[in-house]
């Protein structure tokens, strides 16, 4: 009986471009992660595991491969034109049901392969990108339409409870307090030192909205301000010490580089386009960097470049939402809201952190060899 690995495994070895977005194969034994298409040698069967998308690869340690580039976007791919069609279609009428077969049937791909395609290149699935399409047009409604319920209806959404149980999340509060400029939005706020200088975190009863660091606190105090203008801003209480003493661990150990992988809550809210770019930076691996031209190509939007640059500035949270992976083509670290040396000192770390890492998986890897 043929599987689905056995068909993948064909592709792999007759080096076939058709497939090329549908999967991705990893060669065990090297390292490396890459296209169907690639030309490098065949490898043997038993060293190779297939992916759905180049995070999965990621997270079990593989690098991209050099030759083939698995995590750029090719503008001849055929499979990242179809997904640019589908991303323009649904930013084009995102207040309108898009079933994922009506999409699928568009651009003459299976429901199945479009979700796991749209996913692997823009980094979130068709529906949350329609959803994050929608929320842009309800903030835009939000500050023009004569009330919340006519921008709530005129962005698409079926009513106003789908509104404040889905999109708040995104949104960083409810329609009427964004519209009102925060006003009724609570932000917890506590300062720590770390390696990198004083930090500031606030946050809200969802998770961390604002994290930087400055010199000193009152100039991070004044940035939450600047962020959110309306919101009432209180020191964090006693009874939330033991909850920021757990974010600060994480990110100590983080800072460290004992930890690559830094989990903390977040309430995020931006644009649609923001929050592709700012999704896409979390799945750039620790101890590695792109090119602003690399991250546009990598949402599907390759003449974005300068949009994903203004998307990295805009980004209130730093380290958790990592815009400090992000270079100029050219080479040079580019620009960081918070100071260069600070964005030197991260990536020198992560590098360092990596290559520590690197090793024990190595090791972990020979290890179970043996076994």
């Amino acid at each position: 009986m043929t599987t689905n690995d056995d068909i993948r495994w064909t592709a792999v070895q007759q080096h076939d471009a058709a497939h090329d977005g549908e999967f991705f194969y990893g060669v065990m034994t090297t390292g490396v992660f890459c296209r169907p298409s690639c030309g490098a040698r065949t490898p043997l069967r038993r060293n190779v595991r297939f992916y759905a998308t180049t995070a999965e690869a990621e997270r079990d340690g593989l690098r991209a491969c050099k030759r083939c580039k698995p995590l750029e976007t090719r503008t001849n791919d055929p499979i990242a034109e179809r997904i640019r069609e589908v991303c323009a279609r649904i930013a084009a009428n995102a207040g309108e049901p898009l079933p994922l077969k009506t999409l699928a049937a568009e651009v003459g791909m299976s429901p199945f392969h479009l979700q796991r395609s749209f996913k692997a290149i823009v980094g979130v699935t068709p529906k949350a990108f329609q959803q994050a399409e929608r929320l842009r047009m309800l903030k835009s409604g939000l500050k023009s339409a004569a009330s919340v319920t006519d921008a709530i209806y005129d962005a698409g959404f079926g009513s106003s409870s789908r509104v404040y149980e889905h999109v708040d999340t995104q949104l960083g509060m409810t329609p009427r307090q964004y519209r009102e400029g925060g006003k009724g939005l609570t932000i917890s706020y506590a300062g720590a030192e770390t390696a990198l200088g004083r930090l500031l975190i606030g946050a809200t009863d969802r998770g961390i909205c604002f994290l930087q660091f400055a010199d000193n606190e009152k100039t991070l105090i004044e940035q939450l301000a600047l962020e959110y203008p309306a919101a009432e801003r209180v020191p964090m209480a006693p009874a939330q010490a033991e909850q920021f003493a757990t974010w600060m661990r994480a990110l100590g150990e983080y800072l460290k580089g004992r930890e690559p992988r830094l989990d903390l809550p977040l309430d995020v809210r931006g644009t649609a386009f923001q929050l592709t770019v700012w999704r896409y930076l979390q799945s750039i691996p620790y101890g590695e960097v792109q090119s602003y031209g690399e991250v546009a190509r990598g949402i599907g939007r390759p003449n974005a470049v300068r949009a994903v640059a203004n998307a990295c500035a805009h980004n209130a949270i730093a380290l958790a939402i990592p815009c400090h992976r992000v270079i100029r083509g050219s080479g040079e670290l580019g620009g960081y809201r918070w100071g260069l040396e600070r964005k030197r000192t991260l990536l020198d770390r992560e590098r360092a952190g990596r290559a520590s890492g690197a090793v024990r998986a190595a090791g972990r890897r020979s290890a179970e060899n043996a076994r």
